[in-house]
């Protein structure tokens, strides 16, 4: 019997040894697939819901707010709120007319032409979830307008 036994026992490491590795196998399948999951959630995130509004200008208009200033300017130039965001989103940046270090909100002057031909200025005022319509400015025509906190900082010139 001891003989026997001799014969048996490689075969039996062997079974044992097979059994081990398919429980092996079968415990880390599902953890394998979580990871897959959870790498496919991360590459398929949407590349604008991580844009840095920190760095540069963000033109995405979902954040857009306009101050009273700003109304009463659009109003009083003729400027709608759906030309206010196509500049923002196609005007180009004049950067000799912006303050991109003010604090706590740096300050973008765009620039293009309305649907309308009407060339503005539009300085925007990005904070860190809105960004604000500071004023409105026709570049073609000096309007004569009374809004609340005139001043001579955004004067057309």
């Amino acid at each position: 019997m001891n003989a026997k036994l001799k014969k048996a026992v490689p075969l039996l490491v062997v079974l044992l040894l097979a059994v081990v590795l398919f429980f092996v196998r079968q415990c880390q399948a599902p953890e394998e697939k979580k990871t897959t999951d959870n790498t496919k959630k991360t590459t398929s995130t949407d590349p604008a819901s991580t844009t840095n509004r920190n760095r540069g200008f963000d033109r995405r208009t979902s954040f857009i707010e306009y101050t009273a200033h700003a109304k009463c300017r659009m109003q009083c130039r003729h400027i709608t709120q759906a030309e206010v965001e196509q500049i923002m989103r196609d005007g180009k940046i004049n950067y000799n007319k912006s303050n991109v270090n003010a604090r706590p909100c740096p300050e973008y002057a765009l620039e293009g032409t309305t649907s309308d031909n009407q060339r503005v200025r539009i300085i925007f005022a990005q904070c860190d979830y809105k960004t604000k319509v500071v004023t409105t400015i026709d570049l073609g025509t000096n309007w004569q307008c009374e809004c609340p906190g005139d001043d001579k900082k955004h004067q057309n010139k």
